[in-house]
């Protein structure tokens, strides 16, 4: 079924952990970036139109990097995120530089989004069945009440990595449905086990297993996200007055509040994939060496846009 759907791509973080601006990191066998492969499996998928999300002084050196190379292959657009794009009657620090959160993120792409789409971040690999499942699941939404949303659903072993803790959404799962999701910092600990340290401190670690789910941002939505985020933003900033330099309007918080109020249901679409992605910089040679392993089974070809070219422009 032929149908306009959207990649929306995350990438107004500063990668502080990292130490850089790592989506323009060089991964691949030819250089190429995370991203890249993001946007190839994107291709594969269906999807029909990509849309960076961006920190505006970055604009010049993406278009001239990762711009130059998909813009041939699929129609790009390019948004930006700026703290000054608030409800009415609200104002931020001046002191404050960091991003406003996903929510906030995706809220700065609404004139350009009219169609089914879905969310990843810039820096992470998510493989190529999961955007499958994203793409096979929007082109099946209709905006309706409740909205019906998606999110791609990882095994936690397959989302971590041996040098450190990373940030995940813990899933509770009934029926194909989300009911649950809790923001956790989660790894491994010396005896083997994997523990989830919920970013929230009221609530105690506790333990996941391997086949658990758990969210990678990796989420799919209707436009009617729009409107329900505008609403609730007021109300976020209500809440965070006295945390203004640094509170983040999170997707995750606003999709199971969504789900809470009746707005809207969240179908949790499994995946085999293996994340991979560059949390802390000691990760950076493990990336490198599954991406050269990837292209050497023959998952993705040696030179991705080589051969998107000699297919000919993909629009």
């Amino acid at each position: 079924m032929n149908k306009d759907i959207t990649l929306v791509i995350l990438a107004a973080g500063m990668g502080s952990r990292f130490g850089g601006l790592k989506q323009i990191e060089p991964m691949g066998p030819n250089g190429e970036f995370i991203i890249d492969y993001s946007i190839y499996d994107a291709i594969q998928a269906g999807f029909t139109k990509v849309v960076f999300l961006i920190k505006e002084e970055n604009y010049q050196i993406f278009k001239e990097t990762i711009g130059a190379r998909v813009e041939p292959h699929i129609p790009v657009e390019y948004c930006f995120q700026k703290n000054d794009n608030l409800p009415e009657g609200y104002t931020l620090p001046s002191e404050r530089v960091k991003p406003l959160g996903t929510a906030h993120a995706i809220l700065c792409c609404e004139k350009n989004v009219h169609e089914p789409f879905m969310i990843i971040n810039a820096d992470d690999f998510y493989g190529r069945d999961a955007f499958q499942k994203g793409a096979d699941f929007l082109r099946t939404l209709d905006d309706q009440r409740p909205h019906p949303y998606g999110m791609v659903g990882y095994l936690v072993k397959n989302t971590i990595t041996e040098n450190g803790a990373v940030k995940r959404g813990v899933c509770n799962v009934e029926n194909g449905q989300l009911t649950k999701l809790v923001e956790s910092s989660v790894g491994r600990i010396e005896d083997g086990r994997i523990i989830a340290k919920p970013l929230d401190e009221t609530i105690p670690s506790f333990e996941v297993q391997e086949n658990d789910t758990v969210s990678m941002n990796m989420l799919c939505f209707t436009p009617s996200i729009f409107p329900y985020i505008k609403a609730h933003f007021g109300e976020f900033l209500d809440k965070n007055q006295d945390n203004l330099e640094k509170c983040e309007y999170l997707i995750p918080d606003v999709l199971f509040q969504a789900i809470e109020e009746g707005y809207a249901t969240c179908g949790v679409l499994p995946t085999t994939s293996t994340w991979y992605g560059v949390t802390y910089k000691e990760d950076l040679p493990g990336v490198k060496t599954a991406l050269s392993d990837m292209v050497e089974y023959g998952d993705y070809p040696n030179d991705l846009w080589e051969e998107e070219a000699q297919k000919g422009v993909a629009y």
